[in-house]
């Protein structure tokens, strides 16, 4: 018997170890932990056959350290004769259900006519998942539709989403579309000495935990995560996803920055740390770029670059818009209507006479 045929006599019979939905056409598989060894051969089967999957596409997902108490799940979306045909994966965070970030979806469906189908049981599948829960968001990237949630409820924003590079087109050329600040700054780092290696000891861990510590610390940004040093440890040791980039000046670490990627398919720019008393050495430019030169050797087709500020946006790539799939079951909805106020407030101020925005920014308290 095929193993997709396989598959879905488990779905029905509940012997997958997941909770499984096989009502009619709305047939979804719920997991909570890594699946088994039937469900990852199929899973890896969908990523293969769609574009540029990422690294919280997979199953290895369930592997990360970060997502203690959060209850990390993915639903999969399965077609009438047990493929797999679409993903998602998502956390519960106090009263909420969210799967990825304004500038990191979490959502893939079939390349091919089964995307609607697909759409349609991630949608119903979430939705179990979700169970009570009041505020339950979805962020994909711009041109992934998803009918099957809009039939159900849920509204669609447009964000300015994130920059990604083809990683394609080499290193030469992608060095051409830098901004000219960022160009300089690397080749400053350079001369200055700033030099960059990836983190493989113990030696490398503890380095970037002393400066991750020291960034905690900073005044000039807030950063709102607190990771513990077992954490860095797990993360660092799970290099089938995940590497680190280190620069060092005269020996001593003074910035860092990680990536995670799917083989073969998505690099994603994960996070940096860096000592204050070291910026103007321009460790950050230099660090950036030589995750771009390590993600072109590994023959990686994409690059995401994880936001589009205008930090990133010196990187040059294609601004790709991420859409926010929401549904608010709050009484009168009311996330919604503060969205729309916030919305209101902000053409107002938009067209409103020159001056008299920044004016009124300062009576609020906003900057």
């Amino acid at each position: 018997m095929a193993a997709g045929h396989s598959l879905l006599t488990d779905v029905k019979s509940g012997n997958t170890g997941a909770v499984t939905s096989a009502r009619g056409c709305d047939t979804f598989l719920i997991l909570h932990d890594y699946p088994s060894p039937e469900v990852d051969k199929l899973w890896r089967e969908f990523l293969n056959r769609v574009d540029c999957p990422s690294h919280y596409d997979a199953p290895e997902y369930f592997l990360e350290p970060y997502w203690i108490g959060k209850r990390p799940f993915a639903v999969l979306a399965i077609d009438n004769s047990g493929r797999v045909i679409g993903v998602l994966t998502g956390l519960h965070l106090r009263g909420r259900v969210v799967c990825g970030l304004p500038a990191r979806p979490q959502i893939r469906t079939d390349d091919t006519s089964s995307a609607i189908l697909a759409s349609d049981r991630l949608a119903e599948g979430l939705l179990q998942e979700a169970g009570r829960e009041k505020l339950i968001a979805v962020f994909a990237w711009s041109g992934l539709s998803l009918p099957g949630f809009q039939r159900r409820g849920f509204l669609c924003r447009e964000f300015a989403g994130d920059i990604v590079l083809d990683l394609r087109m080499g290193t030469d050329n992608l060095f051409k579309q830098l901004h000219e600040s960022r160009r300089r700054n690397i080749r400053n780092a350079i001369r200055n000495g700033v030099e960059v290696s990836e983190a493989t000891t113990p030696e490398d861990t503890a380095a970037y935990w002393r400066v991750y510590s020291a960034w905690r610390r900073t005044e000039r940004k807030v950063i709102r995560h607190d990771h513990s040093f077992a954490m860095i440890e797990r993360v660092h040791s799970l290099r089938a996803n995940h590497r680190r980039f280190l620069a060092r000046y005269n020996g001593q670490v003074i910035a860092a920055t990680g990536i995670r990627f799917l083989k073969g398919g998505l690099v994603e720019y994960a996070n940096n740390c860096s000592l204050n008393e070291f910026m103007h050495l321009r460790p950050n430019d230099l660090l950036m770029w030589r995750t771009v030169q390590w993600a072109c050797e590994q023959g990686f087709p994409k690059y995401s670059m994880g936001g589009a500020d205008s930090f990133h946006r010196r990187s040059g790539g294609t601004v790709v818009p991420v859409c926010r799939y929401r549904l608010d079951r709050t009484f009168l909805h009311r996330h919604d209507f503060k969205e729309s106020i916030r919305a209101r407030a902000r053409l107002f101020l938009e067209k409103a006479p020159a001056g008299m925005g920044q004016v009124i920014r300062k009576l609020l308290g906003r900057s």
